[in-house]
């Protein structure tokens, strides 16, 4: 199986402007999560996909794989479609430019996967052990099939009881492998459907549109940095990590 990682970044976040470029410890996050997939993967295999000059100069000082890409991408996942024109593979892996300590032994289980279902959408997941983290909005929750396909994903903290207690829970770990064909057929739409319209979810784009998508269990050491506030703990795991 030929796979690419692709990691999607956009200057312009609404939450966190210039997030790709946002300086971590020193280095800048996209040049951070870049080479937490080289200890995954080759350089050869690992490509940033843009609109933004800024963010492709900064990855070529680095020595870093640049695909431009259009500023019309309703989302990363649409943007990690535009790449099929760009670099041909059997599986597109998607890592997100805003995790700067992915866990590179996460990409191995996804190109794995992969590797054994070619065809499925897959995605990760973590389990949830802090409240406050299954009462935010900004935390995608995962509920499950039984066996282990994606029911239905949202930012409101589920699955909960009558009391809306927290009992178990599940959140997304924003990795992702995605054969050729479902990459296509999402990009199509040209819109955003209406369940990933309201919830800001774009995985659930696959589901409206017929795709099963497989969810995998994942290490529990991601930060995603999207806002203001995540920088400081992203910088608090790479010290404590030795990154």
């Amino acid at each position: 199986m030929k796979y690419a990682i692709i990691i999607p970044a956009r200057h312009q976040s609404n939450r966190l402007p210039g997030k790709p470029l946002v300086n971590l410890c020193g280095i800048p996050m996209i040049v951070r999560t870049y080479r937490q997939c080289l200890k995954a993967v080759p350089a050869e295999a690992v490509f940033v996909a843009t609109d933004d000059d800024t963010i492709k100069s900064v990855c070529e000082q680095y020595g870093i794989n640049v695909l431009m890409t259009s500023s019309t991408c309703l989302t990363g996942t649409d943007r990690v479609a535009e790449t099929v024109k760009l670099v041909e593979a059997d599986t597109y892996i998607n890592v997100q430019g805003d995790e700067p300590v992915f866990n590179p032994d996460d990409i191995k289980s996804l190109i794995a996967e992969a590797g054994k279902n070619p065809d499925s959408v897959i995605n990760g997941y973590c389990r949830i052990k802090d409240e406050a983290q299954f009462r935010s909005p900004n935390t995608p929750k995962v509920v499950l099939r039984p066996d282990g396909r994606l029911l239905y994903m949202s930012r409101a903290p589920i699955p909960t009881n009558k009391a809306h207690g927290f009992d178990i829970a599940h959140r997304q770990v924003c990795a992702y492998a995605f054969p050729k064909a479902a990459l296509l057929a999402f990009t199509a739409q040209h819109k955003k459907t209406p369940l990933e319209q309201i919830e800001d979810i774009e995985i659930l784009r696959f589901l409206e549109l017929g795709w099963d998508v497989k969810m995998i269990l994942m290490s529990e050491n991601s930060v995603s940095v999207d806002h203001p506030e995540d920088v400081i703990k992203a910088e608090a795991v790479i010290k404590s990590l030795g990154l």
